[in-house]
C-alpha cells in the first residue's frame, strides 16, 4: 500500500532522519564558517536563517578573504526533537541540542533550530534559530505517542493573533506603536525607543533617517504549547534610509562592506535592509494576555547607495 504524504497525517520526520539533519547542519555550518563561503549557505539553511547567515558570511569574507581556518567546529549533544504530524508540504520539526558554545556567563547554550523541507526529495534545511533564557523553551503539547501539534496559520489557530498574521501585526506595531497585542519589552516599545533616538541623533548630525517595517514572505512555524497557546517562529523585514547633506560622505563600517552595492562615495543616501527572525509565545484567544517575544535575531542583508 502506498501512503501519500501530501494527504495523510504523518510524522514530519523520524528521529534518525532528524539526527542526520542536525549533524548535516553542524558539519556544513562549520565548513562554511571556516571557508567563509556564502555559496555553501543554501546547502543547510533556507528562508529567514539563510538570509541572515548568508549576509554574515559575505560580510566576514570581505574582511577575511582567506577564510577563518581556526573557526571552532560546531558540535551537538543531548538532542531533542519536537515532531508534529502533518499532511502536505512544507513539513517541519524543531531540534534542540546542547552545543559547544557558551553564553556571556559561561553557560552551555542549547540551540533551537527549525528544519523544513518542501518535498520528499528535498533536503532538510534550517529556517529559524533561537536560544532561550536558561535554555528553557515553553513546554509543548504532545499526544500519547509524543508527537507535537502543528498550529494552523489561519483563523483555526485559536490564538490571539494567527501565526499567518504575526509578521504584519508586528511590522505594523513597530511602524506606528499602535495596538496592544505585544507585551512591553526590548523588542517592542524598547526597540521603537532605540530607533527614535537614532533618528534624533542623526538629525542633530545633519542627517535624516527614515524607516519602515514590512511583513516577510517567509512562512511562520507554530507548535501548540501545553497551555493552549503556541510557540511561533516568524520573520519581518526592516528598511532604513539615511540621507546626509550634499557634499558629505558616507562612512560604511567595515563589517558591512561585503554587502554594499552602488557608488558610496558619489551618493548622499543609503538604504539598508535588515531581516529579522522572532520567536514568540502567543496566548490562546480564550486565555487572553499578550504576545511575548522570547528571542529575536537580525542582520543587515543589504546596503545600497542610491
Amino acid at each position: 500500500m502506498t501512503v501519500h504524504g501530501e494527504k495523510e497525517m504523518l510524522p514530519a520526520v523520524s528521529k534518525a532522519d532528524g539526527t542526520k539533519a542536525l549533524q548535516n547542519f553542524a558539519s556544513r555550518y562549520s565548513e562554511a564558517n571556516r571557508k567563509l563561503d556564502p555559496k555553501m549557505n543554501a546547502s543547510y539553511e533556507a528562508g529567514t536563517l539563510h538570509a541572515i547567515d548568508q549576509a554574515g558570511l559575505k560580510a566576514a569574507r570581505a574582511l577575511r578573504p582567506q577564510g577563518n581556518p581556526n573557526f571552532p567546529p560546531l558540535t551537538f549533544k543531548d538532542e531533542h526533537f519536537a515532531v508534529p504530524k502533518q499532511a502536505g508540504w512544507p513539513k517541519y520539526f524543531i531540534a534542540d541540542a546542547a552545543t559547544n558554545r557558551k553564553d556571556a556567563n559561561g553557560n552551555v547554550m542549547r540551540w533551537f533550530l527549525v528544519f523544513s523541507r518542501d518535498s520528499i526529495d528535498a533536503k532538510w534545511r534550517a529556517v529559524y534559530f533561537a536560544t532561550f533564557a536558561n535554555n528553557k523553551a515553553p513546554e509543548l503539547k504532545t499526544d500519547a505517542d509524543g508527537y507535537a501539534e502543528a498550529v494552523p496559520a489561519d483563523g483555526k489557530s485559536g490564538l490571539t493573533v494567527n501565526p499567518g498574521k504575526l509578521s504584519k501585526t508586528y511590522a505594523d506595531y513597530l511602524n506606528t506603536g499602535k495596538g496592544d497585542d505585544f507585551a512591553s519589552g526590548k523588542h517592542t516599545d524598547g526597540l521603537r525607543a532605540i530607533r527614535a533616538a537614532q533618528a534624533t541623533a542623526a538629525t542633530q548630525d545633519g542627517a535624516r533617517v527614515l524607516w519602515e517595517d514590512q511583513p516577510a514572505n517567509y512562512p511562520p512555524v507554530a507548535l501548540r504549547t501545553k497551555d493552549g497557546g503556541a510557540l511561533v517562529f516568524f520573520s519581518t523585514i526592516y528598511h532604513q534610509q539615511k540621507t546626509v547633506h550634499a557634499g558629505a560622505k558616507f562612512s560604511v563600517e567595515a563589517g558591512l562592506r561585503g554587502i554594499v552595492e552602488g557608488p558610496v562615495k558619489k551618493s548622499n543616501r543609503m538604504i539598508f535592509t535588515t531581516v529579522s527572525g522572532q520567536t514568540v509565545k502567543v496566548p490562546a484567544k480564550d486565555a487572553g494576555g499578550k504576545i511575548e517575544i522570547l528571542n529575536r535575531i537580525e542582520r543587515k542583508t543589504s546596503a545600497k547607495a542610491v
